[in-house]
């Protein structure tokens, strides 16, 4: 039944070459493509591009939002999907449904939606507003539109881990004494690790190349709101493609080391879930 099953596509050569062919030209060619024309630039370009002062406040605008994002939704992401997994009430397939909103849901409508909530007659902005809490067009309108960008990449990677633990383990650890916090911390927690740690860093990486929602409600203001991705729009817009391209390799790079380092720890985090089994 095994062979049976690995043999079920047309043998491993033709299949394994079709998925090369179809990620090389869908992946590896734009990267390669943007890569080479970043590189046309030369050593010295290149780095006065990527260095510039309004290249420098972009970065810190667009990752200083995108990790406050993602420890919004590793908060928040935890809390619905164990919401989800653990308990039955009215109106749970709904909210399971609503989850993934926001990947159906066009960015640039979500960042109507905000701002329109947000605005001066807003529901969310009459309350804010007379408190001296304004959202749209500052950093603080970044963050949530990343937030509601990404956050299902939390819920949809640990939800179905916490649905696959066997209740068999945490009966076997109430029995021996501990309490349920110390099934969550000792026994829960660290077979979901590896998940959740995958989810914040995919939506970390949303985040910091987020556009069409952040466009809307950010104002783009050079060195207070201006995204990253925005600059890089304003490089294409000014026909300047070796500088927007020089941009976007920052992006990737960043993206790339956070995959990474998030990789390495998954692995030590594996390693050592063994080792104390």
């Amino acid at each position: 039944m095994a062979v049976a099953q690995r043999r079920l596509l047309p043998g491993f050569r033709l299949t394994l070459g079709v998925t090369l062919v179809y990620a090389a030209i869908i992946i590896l060619l734009p990267i390669l493509a943007m890569v080479l024309k970043s590189a046309s630039l030369g050593p010295e370009e290149f780095w006065r591009i990527i260095s510039s002062r309004r290249s420098i406040a972009a970065y810190w605008i667009t990752f200083s939002s995108a990790a406050a994002a993602t420890v919004l939704n590793a908060l928040f992401g935890l809390l619905l999907a164990w919401v989800l997994t653990r308990y039955e009430f009215r109106g749970k397939r709904a909210l399971d449904a609503l989850i993934d909103l926001p990947f159906a849901l066009p960015t640039a409508v979500a960042g109507l939606t905000l701002v329109t909530l947000f605005s001066e007659n807003g529901w969310y902005g009459q309350v804010l507003l007379p408190l001296g809490i304004q959202v749209n067009y500052t950093q603080l309108g970044i963050i949530i539109a990343m937030t509601f960008t990404s956050i299902p990449f939390v819920v949809r990677t640990v939800q179905p881990v916490l649905e696959d633990i066997q209740p068999d383990i945490e009966e076997a650890a109430r029995t021996l004494g501990a309490t349920r916090w110390q099934v969550f911390a000792r026994v829960i927690w660290p077979l979901i690790t590896p998940a959740f740690l995958a989810g914040c860093v995919m939506s970390f990486a949303r985040s910091i190349g987020e556009f069409g929602a952040v466009v809307f409600i950010a104002g783009n203001l050079p060195g207070l709101t201006e995204i990253v991705s925005l600059l890089i729009y304003i490089r294409l817009d000014e026909y300047n493609y070796p500088a927007a391209a020089a941009l976007a390799t920052v992006l990737l790079a960043a993206a790339f080391v956070t995959l990474l380092l998030t990789n390495l720890v998954q692995r030590w985090q594996l390693r050592y879930a063994e080792r104390a089994a």
